[in-house]
């Protein structure tokens, strides 16, 4: 409703520019007054005009309100204070095309591939991992919503730094061989245990022995360089190693994930992008376009480099010191020259492709599949992106933008302008919740607003553990309030309940913003959380189910009514300011794509929630005497509870039956 009122305004009002004064905006604005008793929307234009029309800027507005005359679906315009234009929208006949259907939403994005989540496969996810993939999937939802054809794909970086620690610490720490580890991984699972928590061990104590006998030092870390190329070459038991933990740890993550409502469509593995010879033929393509060089001297002597991104080369004539290795003196790749590799396959710019293998099948029949030397025939579309969003902390900007650059150097103009790091700030704990996950947290540390993580130190919140444990919370709330339903009930509300939590906790933040977790604020009924959204669509399903009727019923009998009556007055700016808001569902999904910030999309579920939870209060629509207004306020709760649904579900929130 409200999207596609706006578009007709800012035709109208642009055709009237053009033929009254001659003019073209780039853009027009338009605000909304401050309550809708003034209005609609407010168009702020006649400033912008006045120096350029040498006109005072509330005879501009006279003149284009005049011009306008009728638009359809407005009531009317006028001229409010120095110069703005008010806009009343026609709300009996808005309300009731808005009762007829959703407003529909289509972009023009092409095809877009959305890379996140992308663990390295070495110990268990954790709470940092879980803003990434939240994010990324929400980015999915809202693209697919829009129309655009989109490809989910998580990373695996299974010949990295991170799997060789494992192997380190399995082959010389736990002195095990190839047939050692099998034995292993089958006692672990004989015993009901989790090979990522395992792992998760594992890496914290091969940290920490890199650095405990500064005499083995420089020995235990040239021990994970050498396991490091061990693992890139392929075709060696340490390699072999590494893959059966990797693939492991892989089928554990997406266990994991799927618990939030969280799919993929294909993992591409780095070890392909190395064994196909991707980065092969994108050392090539940078050798012939002059992106990367071999330096000769200097502390990068040896190593093939490339200028890094925002820096202006070498000063004078020696070697630039700032350059970034694409290859290290040693010939192993670094993480950002495999990157670049793998971004040349996402624009179909490489000339090479995977082999692909099914590796997953979702309970819904969806497949994930996986990149492999030798694949099966046939498989879906993967690659060919006209767009890329790459889901990547902060912390990873500059090997992002030393991607952009690489593209740019390699005249791939188009490819670098449609390459988008989504990035995002870290996730850390309160004080509160890391004591509450059995943490020692220091006196200094009390007073902090947070705590930061750190696997390498042990000190993290694993994603299955927080997921329990806020299932947990919420099954004791839960029984508290539903003693009479079934035990299977109480679970499978207290798990909607509890990803809905969580969901909604990483997603209301803007993505700009370090969030400190915390267990009570996430569960709470009250104030901007998940819960109190679903309540509020809870809310509404049972006066529905109280009032012995359906929303679907209530709409299709205000159609018949003469709204217009209700909608006028200070009772009627009231119900009035509820479907205005409750119309605008499309336009913040569109400006949440546009912006790449998802947090627009959850505020705006708070506020319906809250508007509505205002509403109830205020009406008490199952005992209404008038049956025409009984009659407009059913329908009220209904577009209220149809548009919460739908918000919540591009959010990826389920409701539950009860709360």
């Amino acid at each position: 409703m409200y999207r596609s009122h706006r578009q007709i305004l800012l035709s109208h009002v642009a055709a009237v520019l053009r033929e009254q004064f001659g003019v073209t905006l780039p853009q027009i604005a338009i605000e909304e007054p401050p309550n809708v008793a003034l209005g609609d929307y407010a168009l702020p234009l006649a400033f912008e005009l006045a120096r350029t029309l040498r006109r005072a800027p509330r005879k501009i507005a006279e003149e284009v309100v005049a011009a306008l005359g009728t638009v359809p679906g407005f009531a009317g315009f006028e001229v409010a204070g120095a110069g703005y234009i008010n806009a009343r929208l026609d709300r009996a006949a808005a309300a009731c095309n808005f009762a007829a259907a959703e407003e529909p939403i289509s972009l023009e994005l092409g095809r877009v591939l959305v890379e996140h989540t992308s663990i390295n496969p070495n110990k268990a996810a954790h709470i940092g991992h879980l803003r990434n993939a939240i994010l990324g999937d929400t980015l999915v939802r809202m693209l697919r919503t829009a129309g655009a054809e989109t490809g989910v794909q998580n990373y695996i970086d299974n010949t990295g730094v991170q799997v060789a620690d494992i192997a380190v610490a399995l082959m010389h720490l736990q002195q095990m061989d190839l047939a050692g580890v099998e034995r292993w991984m089958q006692e672990l699972a004989t015993r009901g245990e989790r090979i990522d928590y395992a792992c998760w061990d594992l890496y914290a104590a091969v940290s920490q022995w890199y650095e405990a006998d500064e005499q083995q030092k420089a020995a235990r870390r040239q021990m994970r360089l050498d396991t490091l190329h061990a693992i890139e070459q392929g075709e060696n038991e340490t390699a072999a190693i590494a893959d059966r933990i990797a693939t492991a740890v892989l089928r554990r993550h997406l266990e994991t994930m799927l618990r939030l409502g969280i799919v993929y469509d294909f993992l591409p593995r780095e070890s392909e992008i190395l064994h196909l010879h991707f980065w092969d033929a994108a050392f090539r393509l940078m050798q012939e376009t002059g992106v990367i060089y071999r330096e000769t001297e200097g502390k990068n002597s040896g190593c093939w480099v490339m200028r890094r991104a925002g820096t202006t080369g070498p000063q004078g004539d020696g070697p630039d010191e700032e350059a970034k290795i694409i290859v290290r003196s040693n010939g192993t790749v670094t993480y950002v020259g495999k990157d670049i590799a793998y971004h040349l396959w996402k624009f179909n710019r490489l000339g090479l492709d995977f082999g692909y293998a099914r590796f997953h099948r979702y309970p819904d029949g969806h497949e994930c599949w996986i990149s492999t030397t030798k694949g099966e025939e046939p498989h879906p579309l993967f690659g060919h992106a006209h767009s890329i969003y790459n889901v990547i902390d902060s912390r990873q900007a500059d090997p992002q933008n030393n991607v952009i650059e690489a593209l740019k150097g390699m005249g791939l103009a188009d490819a670098a302008q449609n390459y988008h790091h989504f990035s995002y700030e870290m996730v850390a704990l309160t004080p509160r919740c890391a004591k509450e996950l059995g943490y020692t947290v220091a006196p200094e540390d009390e007073a902090r607003p947070y705590i930061e993580v750190s696997g390498r130190k042990g000190f993290g919140v694993k994603a299955d553990d927080l997921i329990d444990k806020l299932i947990a919370a919420a099954l004791a709330q839960v029984e508290a309030r539903q003693p009479e339903r079934a035990a299977a009930e109480r679970e499978a509300i207290a798990r909607t309940i509890a990803i809905g939590a969580l969901r909604y906790y990483m997603l209301r933040y803007t993505r700009n913003a370090v969030i400190a977790f915390d267990f009570h604020e996430a569960l709470s009924f009250e104030g901007e959380t998940g819960p109190y959204t679903q309540y509020a669509a809870v809310r509404a399903a049972n006066i529905f189910r109280k009032a012995g009727t359906t929303p679907e019923a209530a709409l299709a009998a205000f159609a018949g009514l003469d709204a217009a009556q209700w909608f006028s007055g200070a009772d009627g700016d009231e119900l009035w300011a509820l479907w205005l808001l409750a119309g605008k569902s499309a336009l913040v999904l569109e400006r949440a794509i546009e912006t790449t910030e998802p947090a627009y999309l959850a505020r705006h579920a708070f506020q319906l929630a809250q508007q509505f939870s205002n509403f109830y209060h205020r009406h008490h629509i199952l005992t209404e005497a008038d049956p025409a207004r009984k009659t407009v306020l059913l329908a009220t709760a209904a577009i209220a509870r149809r548009e919460l649904i739908r918000v919540l579900r591009w959010l990826g929130i389920d409701v539950p039956d009860a709360m």
